[in-house]
């Protein structure tokens, strides 16, 4: 059903509704972009890339203007969305560099005991489905015990890929893996081939009198191997990573590009997560969009979003359930300034704010789009400027949807409806912290007229002054870092570009504002758990891999490795 009967709200539940009001719990659209900038879009303020859906859909609704992601990068900001706690409380970090989850058969993954939202509605009678990217583990143990999957956490249905797009499935540049495998493998494969030339040299020059054929041998092999491996890794990843599923099942292994960009037309589950593919390299754009835009690729692919985006919102109007549906527009963190093609820029533009995808702290890794529309219950237009938390959608969609008591853990997110509606001018958010994996970089002071935020530690730019870690990943979140004694300081209420920090001598506040912050920062210090991201649950471990199956039933004969087709996803 997607029309829900009415049911009572109440503030039994302790979070925060007010008095008790009359209202139908509503349909859910949660639309989520793949690093998309927050200066991509027209609503906020760009004006040579056409974003007009996305860009109608604020004009309908709420905008937040400082609407924040848990972390600058995919995975562990997809888990506080879905939990609506900090992803160090629920394991989706690590302290070895592993920022995300590498391998679709890694053991790593969103943990069992976690509670989604989408859990939380399925219990209460919401029909829940996902499609689009994960990105947030499949299996444990083995390849069929499915205990990260998308299914195992609330959605009932789901049609996507278990990690995302990456250039690597495309074989193009930059490369989230390959490249670093290859010099690897090719290293290994060189040490081995020259241990093998020197103990041979030893014993014809009788220098060594072991017996030394064998371990030649055994050498000369592994030699072979590593050097073969590494000219067809490339290879195993589009296989091994770069695959459709539906349900439980592989549908498409390797993926068909050329049908990802067209995948996502309409559907009418209760509570429906689209997780977009783009804008995510390698930029998979169809051939209706490319050229289009002033700014190359990058921008044909944002402008082939926001056309998704329509067709989403006009399969809502074309149903009858606009007026029923709370709709949410988000990216899952900043443009990413080191996606680059030679001279070639293939990642967004984060407007005023500084840094991108995987920098820490700095707000334009962390400052994303946030729109929310329900028409004829938040206002048409509103801009909303206080700090707010895509962790904040938890809250909000359970309070809205489930009216339940809260799950007996620790939930960092807050009930938005009370901001966006205009009830209360002022964020609950009294401070925020900024992680980049289990440490710490940056934290924020939300007062009444005025936002304070200091960072601990900061990346390394190389080139230096360049904005960006250029040659590598991402910028990493230890090591290559500056660590600040005393911290950056800055006011956001009036720099939010963080260009100018003050100094005991420019602001007065300045020694009580960082001890606040830094006594805050100790008593938040939050319990680290079992890791997902570690280096031991993040490699390729071969008997997880999920592979192609063949349709039975009603479909036998047919391979699922032709393709989803449009009946398919309606259905």
């Amino acid at each position: 059903p997607c029309r829900p009967r009415p049911t009572r709200q109440t503030s039994s539940s302790g979070w925060g509704l007010g008095d008790t009001t009359e209202t139908s719990r509503p349909n859910f659209l949660l639309l989520l972009a793949d690093d998309l900038g927050i200066g991509d879009v027209g609503c906020y303020g760009n004006s040579t890339i056409r974003t007009p859906n996305i860009d109608r859909l604020a004009e309908g609704g709420v905008r937040l203007t400082q609407h924040l992601a848990a972390e600058a990068v995919c995975t562990p900001s997809r888990a506080a969305f879905l939990t609506g706690r900090y992803p160090i409380r629920s394991g989706m970090t690590s302290g070895n560099g592993h920022r995300v989850l590498q391998w679709a058969a890694g053991s790593g993954g969103l943990p069992p005991e976690e509670i989604t939202f989408a859990k939380i509605l399925k219990e209460q009678g919401y029909v829940t489905g996902l499609i689009g990217k994960w990105h947030l583990g499949l299996n444990c143990h083995s390849s069929s015990d499915h205990c990260h999957h998308p299914l195992s956490h609330g959605f009932q249905h789901f049609l996507g890929m278990p990690l995302g797009m990456m250039g690597d499935c495309a074989g193009a540049e930059p490369s989230e893996k390959r490249v670093a495998l290859q010099r690897r493998l090719h290293l290994w494969g060189q040490a081995c081939a020259l241990a093998a030339l020197t103990l041979a040299a030893g014993r014809l020059t009788r220098l060594l009198r072991t017996p030394w054929w064998m371990l030649v041998l055994g050498l000369a092999a592994l030699a072979a191997v590593f050097l073969a491996a590494s000219r067809h890794v490339g290879d195993l990843i589009i296989y091994a990573d770069c695959f459709l599923m539906r349900n439980h099942t592989v549908t498409q292994q390797p993926l068909r590009l050329e049908r990802v960009a067209g995948l996502i037309h309409k559907h009418r589950p209760f509570l429906l997560f689209v997780s977009f593919l783009h804008v995510h390299v390698p930029l998979v754009t169809t051939a209706d969009f490319r050229g289009r835009s002033l700014h190359g690729p990058y921008g044909d692919n944002v402008e082939e979003l926001d056309w998704m985006v329509g067709r989403v919102l006009r399969a809502l109007d074309r149903e009858g359930l606009t007026d029923n549906t709370l709709v949410y527009f988000a990216s899952d963190h900043g443009g990413s300034l080191e996606s680059r093609a030679g001279p070639v820029q293939l990642g967004g533009w984060n407007g005023v704010y500084r840094g991108g995808k995987g920098m820490g702290g700095w707000e334009g890794g962390i400052r994303v789009p946030g729109i929310f529309r329900w028409p004829g219950v938040l206002p048409a237009g509103r801009v909303v400027d206080e700090p707010t938390s895509m962790m904040d959608v938890f809250p909000t969609v359970v309070l809205l949807g489930a009216n339940v008591s809260p799950p007996p853990r620790v939930i960092d997110g807050k009930n938005l409806m009370p901001l966006l509606q205009g009830e209360t001018p002022h964020s609950d958010h009294e401070f925020l912290l900024h992680y980049c994996e289990v440490f710490l970089h940056a934290a924020r002071w939300v007062q009444r007229g005025r936002v304070w935020k200091v960072h601990f530690m900061t990346p390394n730019f190389h080139p230096e002054g360049a904005g960006a870690c250029y040659g590598s990943k991402v910028c990493p979140c230890i090591g290559d870092v500056t660590e600040h004694d005393p911290p950056l300081l800055f006011d956001l209420s009036t720099d939010p570009g963080e260009t100018h920090p003050l100094t005991p001598d420019s602001e007065p506040e300045f020694h009580a504002v960082v001890g606040r912050l830094r006594q805050e920062a100790a008593r938040y210090s939050l319990s680290q758990v079992h890791q997902q991201l570690g280096s031991i649950y993040n490699i390729w471990r071969p008997w997880l891999q999920p592979y192609l199956q063949l349709i039975v039933g009603a479909r036998a004969g047919h391979s699922q490795g032709a393709g989803v087709t449009a009946s398919d996803i309606h259905a």
